[in-house]
């Protein structure tokens, strides 16, 4: 049998995911983004990190930017990702206020090399905010497709989290062999606890194996 190429199935859910969001209104979108925030910023995983990696949001995701400086104002070492030109790899960069960041790849904000520390080693207590178009029940996760994540998250040792709406969280999405599932999906409605179990990847403990509401 042969296999069966599930490249055009996940483009069409990509557009059909960008077109969803793209008709949210700005009070819709805005209402979510808050419940989101608060969710995350109540989280044990947050209260613990000393060390917070967050992406910088384009328009059309869950916004970021009230989390990177609730972060700031915690007094955690907030890091956000720079693509390494070239490549499918990206680097953290510590940011002290969201006047170290510029337009870069795709004309996501990042951090001004210059300016900036390099994140050289990842804390086992951080924690990894990790944009999504959607997520599974597993923690698998539908992205864009460059597959910048999930090479850095095969190496990440501390909290995998994601960040959707909760339309977009799923019963099921197609995965290969080398993605790497979240522990825990935050949207407008739920914590969803993921069920996906890695070999070397680290996962929540049984204390907190269950869907918190």
């Amino acid at each position: 049998m042969r296999p069966i190429d599930i490249r055009p199935m996940k483009m069409a859910m990509r557009r059909q995911i960008k077109s969803w969001r793209a008709s949210l209104s700005t009070q819709e979108k805005q209402a979510a983004d808050r419940r989101i925030f608060r969710r995350v910023v109540g989280l044990r995983e947050y209260r613990t990190a000393g060390q917070l990696l967050v992406y910088v949001s384009l328009p059309i995701e869950v916004d970021t930017l009230e989390l990177i400086q609730r972060g700031l104002r915690d007094g955690k070492r907030v890091a956000v990702p720079r693509c390494v030109e070239g490549t499918r790899r990206m680097e953290f960069y510590y940011i002290r206020s969201l006047e170290d960041l510029e337009p870069g790849t795709y004309g996501v904000l990042e951090p001004v090399r210059e300016r900036c520390e390099l994140v050289r080693q990842f804390q086992r207590n951080g924690l990894c905010l990790v944009p999504a178009l959607a997520c599974d029940r597993r923690g698998f996760r539908l992205g864009y497709g460059a597959g910048y994540y999930d090479r850095f998250l095969s190496a990440y040792p501390g909290r995998r989290v994601g960040i959707v709406y909760d339309k977009n969280l799923v019963p099921r999405l197609w995965n290969g062999r080398y993605d790497v599932p979240l522990e825990l999906v935050v949207t407008d409605r739920r914590l969803h606890i993921c069920t996906s179990k890695v070999k070397g990847v680290k996962q929540l403990g049984a204390a907190d194996a269950e869907e918190r509401s």
